[in-house]
């Protein structure tokens, strides 16, 4: 089984080495969170989770939750785990402190996250749904609402959900079946049934607040005619005490593929009190607040997966001994090498490495453009521009950030060989828990169609230019040692190539929509290995300011630099490739000569 340790240095050299996080959280007002302060939390995040949250991780697994007569069980333990979060402050790190939050960064909170996803994805996903209900009721609702709700949101004494999903319909909104009638002291009776709820239920905490799209009577079809609500489990009076029963009940919890330590629920409506946030008819709008803090979270999920997997892989590879390497022996006081030492294992660690690591240094700056879209000590332009640079790359964090998480999970098996496919050795449990990631919050196609149809060909290419003409500019200023060089032409060369690539589809799409479907994921990971380029040579150019004070940290992202831009980029031109085929060869065939 995997042990996991939080890798406190590679998060500290991000922080402070490429984000120089201290100036950045001192610029936004937050004149607690000192580079000190920021250690301090990390060393005790880290230790809360390695020896609370990680042992639990197994357990979740094997026992998974249980339904019975309406209610849900959680696994052995986590109650108790949930309870000690609490204790020790862990839900209120970020929030506000009106409310009884501490008031930190949403960026500092998100690296508490990651940990946590990594040592028991399970686990964190309860405290995780509800910090996007938080934000949600902060965008959308109004103060009686906070004052009701929030407090015990913020202590996680109560938890949130995202209900969204339909049995009838899943991406596709507009056709939801849940109505809302308004009554007469202002509250909507909410009716209606969603599915694939994720931590819908459970013994975790006494009330459970859902944040629920539905059609007012009398509303619009389609996405025109969805509003937003805030739906409790039980019933709250205005001074925030609980009633009661709502109308709201867990019908049933879906038996997956992984995460069987989380309760994914169909969650029933019958005759609820709701509560608008928002306009009527402007649900959409409003749920993307949650939806945008969401897929943010779950880019960090795919990094978190691609750690804990390089983890056990590397653990296993220092230790088994298997033939000798065909350079000559390397271990001769042994009966064979370890398999580190064999090229192909090294191929397979280096990319969960590249994974891990350079994932991690996008999801934390996005994060930082977070904290500005949310500061109010910075200018109208600043926020704009963070909010301009989240737009266009959530999609390809989300999207990107999940399948190469699922693949680094998979290459963990291959390391591990039949080892690997074996329960106990716990590397399957990552691979089969992670394959959520790449489908919740939009699957990867959908987050492929929001990049290229709705933020790059809806900007008309505005979004885009913008910040691929910002990055050339930036490289081009920059002074990198002479072995960098060529990495930084490369990089410009693939920013050059992505605005081609991009002007290319949109004169096809003029003729055929179905152009845009056709390449959207292909461009999208083209878009992935760019960004996740430009991160670690990043990192690399960072790294050599410490060539004489951390010689071997200076060595390790600079070579990493060298096999990312030398196998890993290169995946990029296939992908250019097949973004740039026509839709011909997948629209041709009719339906009815599929066969079967």
């Amino acid at each position: 089984m995997p042990v996991y340790h939080a890798p406190l240095k590679e998060m500290q050299f991000v922080l402070h080495q490429t984000l120089n996080i201290g100036q950045h959280y001192a610029e936004l007002g937050y004149q607690d969170a000192t580079p000190d302060l920021v250690d301090a939390v990390l060393e005790e995040a880290g230790k809360f989770t390695e020896s609370v949250i990680a042992p639990l991780n197994r357990v979740g697994d094997e026992q998974g939750c249980r339904f019975d007569n309406g209610e849900v069980t959680t696994p052995e333990g986590f109650k108790a785990a949930y309870q000690q979060y609490i204790d020790a402050g862990w839900p209120t790190l970020a929030q506000p402190t009106q409310f009884g939050g501490q008031g930190l960064p949403y960026s500092l909170n998100l690296v508490c996250a990651e940990m946590q996803s990594a040592a028991n994805h399970a686990f964190a996903m309860y405290p995780g749904l509800s910090h996007g209900a938080q934000a949600t009721l902060m965008a959308h609702g109004d103060e009686a609402l906070q004052a009701r709700f929030m407090p015990k949101l913020v202590s996680g004494e109560w938890t949130g959900t995202m209900c969204l999903t339909e049995a009838h319909c899943g991406s596709d909104l507009g056709l939801l079946r849940t109505k809302a009638t308004p009554q007469e002291d202002g509250s909507y009776r909410l009716d209606g049934s969603k599915i694939f709820i994720s931590s819908g239920d459970h013994d975790l905490a006494e009330n459970i607040v859902h944040i629920v799209i539905a059609r007012i009577e009398g509303a619009p079809a389609g996405t025109k005619g969805i509003s937003l609500f805030l739906v409790p489990k039980m019933a709250v009076a205005d001074d925030g005490s609980i009633t009661g029963r709502n109308g709201v009940s867990c019908g049933s919890i879906e038996h997956k593929m992984g995460i069987h330590g989380n309760a994914t629920c169909v969650i029933n409506f019958d005759g609820a009190t709701g509560y608008l946030l928002g306009e009527p008819n402007r649900g959409l709008n409003a749920m993307f607040t949650f939806m945008n803090a969401a897929r943010v979270g779950v880019a960090a999920e795919g990094v978190a997966a691609a750690e804990a997997s390089f983890q056990g892989a590397l653990a296993y590879a220092r230790e088994r001994l298997q033939m000798r390497s065909l350079s000559g022996i390397k271990a001769p006081d042994k009966p064979a090498d370890p398999i580190i030492v064999h090229p192909d294992v090294r191929r397979m660690l280096l990319t969960q490495k590249a994974i891990a690591e350079g994932g991690r240094a996008l999801v934390y700056e996005m994060a930082s453009w977070v904290d500005i879209s949310k500061s109010s000590t910075v200018s109208s332009e600043a926020r704009q521009r963070a909010e301009a640079r989240l737009s266009l790359l959530t999609p390809i964090a989300k999207a990107f950030l999940t399948e190469m998480g699922f693949e680094a999970t998979s290459l963990g098996v291959q390391v591990l060989g039949g080892h690997g496919y074996v329960a106990e050795w716990g590397m399957e449990q990552l691979m089969r828990d992670t394959k959520i990631s790449c489908l919740y919050e939009g699957t990867t196609g959908i987050q492929a169609l929001d990049l290229l149809a709705r933020k790059v060909l809806g900007s008309r290419g505005a979004l885009l230019e913008g910040y691929c003409t910002e990055l050339a500019q930036w490289w081009q200023a920059q002074t990198l040692p002479e072995s960098l060089q060529p990495l930084r032409q490369q990089l410009l060369a693939h920013l050059q190539q992505w605005g081609e690539l991009t002007q290319g589809i949109a004169v096809r799409a003029q003729q055929n929509p179905d152009e845009i479907g056709a390449a959207s994921v292909d461009y999208l990971m083209f878009a992935g290995y760019v960004v996740l380029a430009h991160q670690w040579l990043k990192m690399a150019m960072a790294a050599d300011a410490l060539k004489e004070r951390d010689p071997d940290l200076c060595q390790a992202k600079q070579e990493t630099a060298y096999f990312v831009f030398a196998r890993l980029l290169p995946k990029a031109a296939s992908h250019a490739v097949l973004a740039a085929q026509s839709s011909d060869s997948l629209m041709r065939l009719p339906e009815s000569a599929f066969g079967r």
